[in-house]
């Protein structure tokens, strides 16, 4: 699955993505692959980067367009 919103989060917010995966207790590479949908985020770190960016979990999986929309 691949999340366009976690990376235009982390680019408008002009964050690395090392930065991102030390929020998340990964590796750079890691958060790299979520980015691009090599590997899926777990429940526990989509969770995380809701609350690091202040958007719901809907956002960051794409199924709205609206950050703050919970479904």
């Amino acid at each position: 699955m691949v999340y366009p919103n976690i990376k235009n989060l982390r680019e408008d917010r002009d964050l690395r993505q090392r930065e991102v995966a030390a929020v998340l207790n990964v590796s750079q590479n890691t958060y790299s692959q979520y980015e691009n949908g090599v590997i899926e985020l777990t429940a526990s770190n989509l969770i995380k980067l809701a609350e690091f960016y202040g958007v719901s979990v809907d956002y960051l999986l794409g199924r709205t367009k609206n950050p703050t929309t919970m479904r």
